[in-house]
């Protein structure tokens, strides 16, 4: 006879937004199962984490994250690297236009990893279970993980934050739109010998985004889309051939390149879930939404749904899986959701589109962006935190009123 025990949340997923979710819903007073494999230690990718995100992790009691380990981010560049006909200016986005002295840092992947392994490991309403679920039973009054070795655990919820394979999405029957890209990212980090001056610089090319972003020293990460056969040769050279490569991508605004060891290849794909919450399991981070590497948008996203789900739990804290609570979640992350997928996805495709008529809208929007600062302010607060920017013009309006 199999044993259940009984949680008020059962997180399925232990990578950076499982982790978050469990530190966030326990640091309520909620009783966390957080089930899943500890994570690959030897992830060589980076997460630019925009200041709300920060805010939000501070909240939550975790350490300050070392200057030593992170850099911050206080420049963000666009330049059209393409050879079309129709090209953008360059468009630059400051923190200082906003008043801040940064948009956020960026932090390697394994760092994060190890920072939340340590919180978890304090925090005394966290059971960690480190397994996958073998099988998902969920019914009206609970949701229950059944494990390899035959115990059971029950729960009011379950957050699913198990990946873009999401076993507990599939046992929720929630079904899921995708769009495979002929695109796939190299990722590495690379050596300079120019300062970066804590600029990101994102080169829109054929293929989709170069994407650099500072580290400490000078050092940096890369993101490079490229179709999968470039990607497959790009990852077999040797260091000098590929770090040439990269300065050349880069039209040699870091100087002298030297790859770091370590590469890694990931598929590009779009997924966009039909609802984000039914029969008592809430989506978050890549269960969620997945989408290209463009603007920093993809963890930044997974946070705010964790934010909003353990706001959603506290309002229903006696049934925080209940209908009325995934109802609640599902209107609190639709538009967030949708329009970040939309914005990334359009941004992509117009990149790997010949068709002149979206490559002058492409155009015509960053040329807008370059060369209107207020367009280009509500664009940085929107792309930090939804509603800011359209908060900011309401304000401005008010005032106007009021003289």
């Amino acid at each position: 006879m199999s044993t259940e025990n009984e949680f008020d949340v059962i997180v399925a997923g232990a990578g950076p937004v499982g982790s978050i979710a469990a530190i966030a819903l326990a640091r309520q007073g909620f009783a966390v199962a957080l089930v899943g494999p500890q994570p690959n230690g030897d992830d060589r990718r980076t997460t630019a984490l925009m200041m709300p995100a920060l805010d939000y992790l501070e909240k939550l009691g975790l350490p300050p994250f070392s200057p030593e380990e992170t850099a911050p981010l206080e420049v963000m560049r666009i330049i059209d690297a393409t050879q079309r006909l129709v090209r953008s200016a360059p468009v630059t986005f400051r923190a200082a236009e906003i008043g801040t002295g940064r948009f956020g840092v960026n932090i390697p992947n394994s760092v994060l990893l190890r920072i939340l392994k340590e919180a978890l490991q304090v925090e005394p309403r966290i059971v960690r279970v480190d397994a996958m679920v073998a099988e998902w039973r969920l019914g009206d009054d609970r949701a229950r993980a059944v494990l390899p070795d035959g115990k059971v655990l029950s729960a009011s919820l379950a957050v699913a934050a198990d990946g873009r394979m999401s076993p507990a999405r599939e046992a929720a029957g929630i079904s899921v739109a995708k769009r495979d890209y002929p695109q796939s990212a190299l990722v590495l980090n690379f050596a300079h010998s120019r300062p970066h001056g804590f600029v990101s610089t994102e080169f829109h090319t054929e293929t989709g985004p170069c994407t650099q972003v500072p580290l400490p020293g000078d050092r940096s990460s890369l993101v490079w889309l490229v179709s999968p056969q470039m990607a497959v040769e790009l990852a077999a050279l040797d260091a000098a051939e590929l770090s040439a490569r990269i300065e050349e991508r880069m039209q040699s605004i870091l100087g002298k390149v030297e790859v770091e060891p370590g590469r890694q290849i990931y598929p590009m794909s779009a997924l966009l879930p039909s609802t984000m919450a039914a029969n008592r399991v809430a989506l978050v981070g890549e269960a969620a939404h997945v989408f290209p590497p463009i603007g920093a948008q993809g963890m930044n996203l997974g946070i705010r749904d964790v934010a909003d789900l353990v706001d959603v739990a506290l309002s229903h804290r006696d049934d925080p899986g209940s209908e009325r609570a995934l109802s609640a979640y599902r209107s609190a992350r639709r538009l967030d959701v949708l329009a970040r997928q939309t914005a990334v996805n359009s941004l992509n495709m117009a990149l790997l589109s010949d068709l002149l008529p979206a490559q002058i809208v492409r155009s015509a929007g960053l040329g807008l962006m370059a060369g209107i600062s207020p367009l280009r302010e509500f664009v940085m607060r929107e792309g930090m935190q939804p509603g800011s920017g359209f908060a900011r013009i309401a304000s401005g309006w008010r005032k106007q009123v009021r003289r």
